[in-house]
């Protein structure tokens, strides 16, 4: 390497640095993550108890009246008045708070009728309670799950009067206010605790088991002080909203529980103000670890240089683990985005769309001060200069990770992507998408029965993961969601047939599993062609073991090939191009370069070779980064790549799916429960999983796909055929050249 750095002196540095790192990650995770779904809990929750309220007057208005005239009488208001105020007021702000629309000013209207029911009409804790979670709606606003957060970027630039005031009044109010209100909140909190732990020490006195109450409420006071100071506040009250839950579990008639909780979740969420002596211990904190205010903990200059192209979960998984080594990291990517592709087939059957599967690479990188992404496509590796290329640019490395991937594999009849898209990229979704879509359309419009039931058969090649979801997917989408949009055709009348050349589906899976989704493929309406063979597929169809099955929309599910990482490195690899690493993970005849994921083939499961899945590769970057660690801090180098196996999952529709831990076998209901959690948890992004979270939500129970646009190039149907257009032959071809299928120069000559 070309840098010469002294590795204790920066072990030395890193472990204080790394620990600090991390905590401050996991608050503002919760700063950003909970804060806002905790705002609206509240917000839904003292809603529907206004809400209710004002439907069981307005529904009995009669009793209403006399309750206010001879029971809760308001002496300052006619009797009249303050019923139909009341009852206004909680009618419309409950709506207001609910959907987050002028939050504050709804919850101020509800706080100062909070205080006249707790003043005239009844005494409760309860009504404090309301007046404490309302002021604070008062003072901090609507999070960013509401109609005002939406709002109010347009209103700050708008050319409505007083909106550009309004709009910095209340950040204003944010900022100053929420300090004063944590700091009375945590005082208010600790006064009401305080009484508790000091009648819990003087009760001690009195019990047989006398020292162990009295340590608990001397624990107990200790922690009232801290609170009260603001010190270690997060912990205290997560500690306390614990307790209250279990309190709350061992006696549900204690309901004003649900409060304190809400009250502890406040002070876990938005921390204890600037007012507290957490913020003193964090501001002399800053001064030794920079990180904590969104500086670089150390300087970049002179340290090693760490490379990393794609942005797959290998690559993303690397440079996150990299985070707090002193590195300077480049992540390079020819997209902007890092797609989960376990879920591609979802926005190809029109379940998700593209923008719930891809998240901004930068915006993953935002806070990591020591990685820089680039956008670009790399060409090669000059290993002698150690220098990746992308086109004419070189940019030096250190160290270099390869995590590329793979694209789909026609084994040698390229010629077939044309007619059948494979599922590795954002394109490809879109593009079976609107193919899927357009042979609905297009049997629509036909007039010959030959002609629509071919443009209503679908046919998928390959039989794995899949191959099994996109063909369950079709056969729902055909099933479910269109039965009274078309008027010639019947939708669920779609003939879907799934191709697989060995034995049996899911090849990887146990027998019974197998055997398992077959039958739930088939009671989908999917007919199961096993021991079958495709020879040929043109725009009419495909030859299957010779067979001719007229179907116009193919779609490849049946191979992989790996990038060309492996003749940028001249490196041995096998029939499908994976570079065959070492123990290490690293490329044969180096030792600072590194192949992870499907790029690689790493004989790391137990002897056999590691599969291409999700788990597989976030395992490979992680260890590549310990080892890049290990070698630049002078400390133990980790022992050889062990792949550990978590699963292998597989969807079956809309309510199966089949599950194999090995040790635990699942199929059906719970096993697509399983599979639905696990996938969320493998998104990136919290947007991105409360976007899938509520389309699932959504379709599930509607049974309607949540993107049915066609976009692209149309196809036009003459005489019984579908004519590419020449735009759409281009783009069609172009594809291919970009994942190297076909030259560049063979465009339209390869099509014809």
């Amino acid at each position: 390497m070309s840098n010469h750095i002294q590795p204790q002196k920066l072990a030395a540095v890193s472990w204080p640095a790394r620990w600090v790192s991390g905590f401050s990650l996991a608050i503002r995770t919760v700063e950003t993550s909970l804060s806002p779904i905790l705002a609206l809990v509240i917000r839904l929750w003292l809603a529907q108890i206004f809400f209710v309220s004002a439907i069981l007057k307005l529904a009995n208005l009669a009793n209403a009246l006399d309750l206010s005239r001879y029971e809760y009488p308001v002496s300052w208001l006619d009797p009249n008045t303050a019923a139909y105020l009341g009852v206004t007021i909680e009618f419309l702000s409950a709506i207001m708070l609910a959907t987050g629309l002028a939050t504050r000013l709804a919850a101020l209207a509800l706080l100062i009728l909070s205080v006249v029911i707790q003043l005239n009409y009844k005494v409760l804790d309860v009504h404090l309670f309301w007046v404490v979670l309302l002021g604070w709606l008062v003072v901090r606003g609507a999070a960013p799950l509401s109609l005002d957060h939406m709002l109010k970027r347009g209103l700050a630039d708008s050319a409505l009067p007083f909106s550009t005031i309004m709009v910095r009044r209340y950040e204003w109010l944010s900022q100053q206010g929420a300090t004063i209100y944590l700091c009375l909140l945590r005082l208010w909190i600790a006064t009401a605790f305080a009484a508790t732990a000091w009648q819990l020490v003087g009760f001690g006195r009195w019990l047989p088991s006398q020292t162990t109450v009295i340590f608990a409420g001397g624990i107990g006071l200790f922690c009232v002080v801290l609170l009260a100071l603001g010190t270690a506040t997060r912990l205290i009250a997560l500690v306390l909203l614990l307790f209250t839950l279990a309190m709350q579990m061992i006696d549900p008639r204690l309901s004003v529980d649900i409060y304190w909780m809400m009250l502890f979740a406040l002070l876990v969420t938005n921390g204890s103000g600037a007012w507290s002596g957490d913020r003193f211990i964090r501001n002399r904190l800053a001064r030794v670890f920079p990180q904590l205010d969104g500086k670089p903990a150390f300087a970049l200059d002179g340290l090693p240089r760490v490379v990393i192209v794609g942005a797959g979960f290998g690559g993303l998984s690397c440079a996150m683990k990299l985070a707090n080594t002193p590195v300077s990291i480049t992540l390079i990517d020819r997209h902007n985005y890092h797609l989960f592709q376990p879920l591609l087939y979802q926005v190809a059957s029109t379940a998700l769309s593209p923008g719930d599967i891809a998240t901004p690479i930068r915006g993953v990188f935002r806070d990591q001060f020591n990685a820089r992404v680039l956008l670009g496509t790399v060409t090669g590796v000059d290993q002698d200069q150690q220098q990746v290329l992308l086109g004419d640019r070189r940019v030096p490395y250190d160290y270099l990770v390869l995590a590329t991937g793979a694209t789909h594999s026609y084994f040698g009849r390229d010629e077939w992507g044309a007619y059948a898209p494979g599922l590795k990229r954002v394109e490809d979704a879109t593009e079976v998408r609107r193919r899927i879509l357009l042979a609905f359309e297009q049997a629509e419009a036909a007039e010959a029965e030959s002609e629509r039931a071919s443009l209503l058969t679908f046919l998928i090649v390959g039989g794995g993961p899949t191959g099994v979801e996109l063909a369950g997917a079709i056969a729902e989408l055909a099933c479910f969601g269109m039965e009274k949009e078309f008027r010639s055709i019947d939708p669920s009348l779609a003939r879907v047939i799934l191709v697989q050349a060995g034995p049996r589906i899911l090849p990887t899976f146990p027998e019974s599993l197998s055997a398992v989704t077959k039958r739930s493929l088939q009671k989908l309406g999917v007919e199961v062609l096993l021991n079958s063979r495709v020879e040929k597929i043109d725009r009419a169809g495909v030859m299957v073991s010779g067979e001719r099955i007229a179907a116009r929309t193919v779609l490849w599910a049946a191979g992989v090939v790996a990038s060309p990482a492996a003749k940028w490195l001249a490196a041995d690899a096998d029939a499908v191009g994976r570079v065959k690493v070492n123990t290490d993970l690293s490329a044969p005849g180096t030792k600072n370069v590194f192949v992870i994921g499907d790029t690689g083939l790493a004989n790391a499961w137990r002897g056999n070779a590691v599969p291409g899945l999700a788990p597989a590769a976030k395992q490979g970057g992680v260890y590549v980064a310990k080892l890049i660690s290990s070698r630049v801090l002078g400390s133990a180098t980790p022992a050889p790549f062990k792949y550990t196996h978590l699963g292998s999952l597989a969807t079956i529709g809309r309510k199966a799916a089949v599950a194999d831990f090995g040790w635990l076998k699942l199929s059906g209901a719970p096993a697509w429960w399983l599979w639905g959690l696990i996938h969320i948890g493998f998104l990136v992004g919290v947007r991105n999983r409360v976007s899938v979270m509520f389309d699932w939500f959504w379709a599930y129970l509607t049974s309607r796909s949540a993107t049915r646009l066609i976009t692209g190039n149309t196809e036009i149907a003459i005489s019984g055929e579908i004519i590419l257009t020449e735009k759409s032959m281009f783009a069609a071809t172009n594809s291919l050249a970009d994942r190297g299928i076909i030259p560049p120069t063979n465009t339209l000559a390869a099509m014809l």
